[in-house]
């Protein structure tokens, strides 16, 4: 409607077009819906590519994110690896003090 193809909404509907299935519509597909008007059509098809292009820079976007995420996670456990065998090598050395006194 955004894009002034209301007219197309029924038959849209009627074919249970949702944006998954939208995504996947081409040319011929459309022309199939009744869109017969190839500047309609061109008007589609360069909204699609758009969003398509929106969607794989935020899918990028995500997997950037949860690469970042789970690098820290490692960093995060590595430091307490650490951290336990400083404090296991501080208990270790303690209790060998007590044991030779």
């Amino acid at each position: 409607m955004s894009l002034n193809l209301q007219q197309y909404v029924s038959e849209f509907n009627a074919q249970n077009i949702n944006g998954e299935h939208l995504l996947q519509l081409d040319g011929s597909k459309l022309k199939a819906l009744g869109m017969t008007s190839s500047q309609d059509r061109a008007i589609i098809k360069k909204k699609l590519k758009e969003m398509k292009a929106s969607l794989e820079k935020a899918r990028k976007a995500q997997e950037k994110m949860e690469k970042q995420r789970e690098k820290l996670r490692k960093k995060e456990q590595e430091q307490l690896q650490r951290k336990s065998k400083k404090t296991d090598k501080s208990t270790s050395d303690a209790t060998e003090g007590t044991n030779e006194q």
